[in-house]
Order: structure tokens, then sequence, then C-alpha cells
């Protein structure tokens, strides 16, 4: 079995591969203090919880943005599971992707594995929309170049800035209101960071396609919000929940064929 890891900037997740199938899959909040001790016991016990043999981890791989984060993540592989772990980024682990950026290393690994996996998957030339932390547009071209992308702020980042900016807005949950147009003060947070957010993504998509002189790319949307904003945007074409997971476990698959 397979434990793949992905640790973002809000929450880091586990998940647990046998063969192709999660056979679970857990996170917690990203917090880099946390020891590998205490990821260890945590982990054990949800293992235990869903009957995933701790010893049947035969291979694991990370993919973090937090480079705080990357010491207890690999000791809690060597240590509770007594495998190597595998770090996309590291220059030994193969991509099969050409990065044709300015400085390639600046590129989060989790937007490099969303660019193999939905490569993979659904072709090219096609934009990963991922609605996390931060709200990414990743370009990936017909041969499965990694292109480059936009960076905004996520979706809760922007409902936080509201409320703490201003002392009579407060703490809203992301959903649609009845109409654009606000009649309390919660609605028209609502609308202005739910549309608000449509209409940007919208307009990037667009520009997006005129950059690149390419009219037909395909738009996959993957994290937690992006089933949220896919019901009203014709553009998104497919949503993919584990698209993150499913990269790491194609990446440990490749590298560990050409090492055997």
């Amino acid at each position: 079995m397979l434990l793949a890891i992905d640790a973002g900037n809000t929450n880091i997740v586990f998940a647990v591969f046998d063969g192709d199938k999660i056979k679970g899959q857990w996170r917690c909040s990203t917090t880099v203090e946390r020891t590998a001790d205490e990821l260890g016991v945590w982990l054990h016990h949800l293992f235990t919880l869903t009957d995933v043999p701790a010893d049947a981890i035969t291979g694991a791989i990370i993919a973090t943005v937090v480079p705080a984060a990357e010491f207890s993540l690999k000791t809690l592989c060597r240590r509770y599971f007594n495998v190597e772990p595998m770090v996309v980024g590291d220059p030994e682990v193969d991509l099969d992707m050409k990065i044709i950026m300015d400085r390639p290393s600046e590129v989060g690994a989790d937007r490099l594995v969303n660019a193999v996996a939905a490569h993979k998957i659904f072709g090219g030339p096609l934009v990963v929309l991922d609605f996390g932390t931060a709200t990414t547009f990743d370009v990936i071209d017909g041969e499965g170049n990694y292109l480059g992308g936009v960076i905004a702020p996520g979706v809760n980042l922007s409902i936080k800035a509201l409320h703490m900016a201003a002392a009579q807005l407060p703490m809203v949950a992301i959903e649609a209101p009845r109409s654009v147009v606000g009649k309390n003060t919660v609605e028209a947070m609502q609308s202005g960071v739910y549309w608000g957010y449509v209409a940007m993504i919208e307009g990037l998509l667009a520009r997006i396609r005129k950059d690149q002189g390419v009219d037909n790319m395909k738009i996959v949307a993957t994290g937690g919000l992006a089933p949220l904003f896919a019901k009203v945007m014709d553009e998104i074409e497919h949503l993919h929940s584990d698209l993150t997971m499913l990269g790491l476990l194609m990446i440990y698959r490749r590298n560990s064929n050409k090492t055997n």
C-alpha cells in the first residue's frame, strides 16, 4: 500500500492507496509545530478505525508547499511506517513534464502534481482550476508541458479579509445568495464573494485562452469549493476531488518503476 501526503497551507491530507483504490483518507490542519510523533499516533489510530494495517505500507510520497512541515512528514514515514518517502520537487523525482517557467523550483508541488494527473486523465491543452487557500489556474499544453499560471486570493481568504478589515462585516458562509443584489449585509457579502469570484474566474479563463491562442482548452476544477462554483459555470467541464492524490500515485509509480 502507498501512503500519499499532500501538505497545503491550510490542511495536510493523508491517503492510503491499495492499488488504484483509496482505502482511507484523512486530513488535519497544517501546524508546523506538530511533531512526527503526534502525527504518527493520530494516523495510527485512524488506520485502526478504518482497518488499514500500518505495516502494509510499502511506500510513501510527499508533496508540500510548507517547507517547515517537510522534516516532520519525512520522519513520520521513516519512524512509523519504515519507508523512505519520495518527495515531489527533489531533483531525482521525475514528473515526466517540462516546466516552462523562469524559475521552475518556485512552482508549488501541489500545482505540479495536479497538472500531471489532469493531463494524464483528460489530455490537453487544459487549465487546472484549484479552489484552495489560493485560487490557482495552471496551464498545461497538449504535450503535457507546464506553461505557468495565475494565483489569486482564495475564496475563504477574501471572506476573512472583509471580516477583519471592516468592523461591521461578519464572517459569512460561502454560498450563492438568492439574488445578485443582496437585501441584507450577509447576502451582499455572499454575492460579492460568490459572484465576484465567478466573474473573476470567467474573465481570467477568457484571457488565458486569448493569451495562449487556444480556444478549446479543457477546464478541470478541484478543491473543496469547486462543486459550488461549477454548478453555475459552463466553462468548468470536469470536477475531480482526488486529483492531487491520484497525481501523487502516478508520480510514485513512474519513479518506482524506474528504480526497480
